[in-house]
């Protein structure tokens, strides 16, 4: 049986402001940077960091919102899958770039300007009640 899944989930801060641009279909696209740190102490006790950069990509709605409340420095949870773009450089030679292309997107730490609900295509999310139901059984669990 030949079977394979492509899902990403990160939670960081973004390296930088979004760009928010719209496609010849006037459909939304935004990209950003995202930066995870992993974080150990080696033989010695001295604290080690390592800071990975991950390119994300956002269409449609999401990418609007994205747009307008995402900021540098800013927490955010990514959902998605990885996806490989070839494109060729001024010299001719092939080059290629990994991004995680966005289905869900949640803003931690919110401001007090950002909107309080997550947001997501409805093609892919949860649906409101589905989503109470998953909290108020976390909040069981905790109990």
């Amino acid at each position: 049986m030949s079977s394979s899944l492509n899902q990403v989930q990160i939670i960081g801060n973004l390296g930088k402001d979004p760009e928010m641009r719209y496609l010849p279909s006037g459909n939304a696209v935004t990209s950003f940077s995202v930066a995870t740190t992993e974080s150990w102490k080696d033989k010695e006790g001295n604290k080690q960091e390592k800071v990975e950069w991950h390119n994300v990509k956002v269409f449609g709605k999401l990418a609007e919102v994205a747009g307008e409340f995402l900021k540098k420095g800013g927490q955010v949870f990514i959902q998605g899958r990885l996806e490989t773009d070839k494109w060729t450089d001024k010299e001719g030679k092939d080059r290629y770039t990994t991004q995680i292309v966005a289905s869900d997107m949640k803003m931690l730490g919110l401001s007090k300007n950002a909107p309080t609900h997550q947001v997501s295509p409805p093609s892919q999310a949860l649906s409101q009640t589905e989503q109470q139901k998953a909290a108020n059984r976390a909040v069981l669990r905790k109990m």
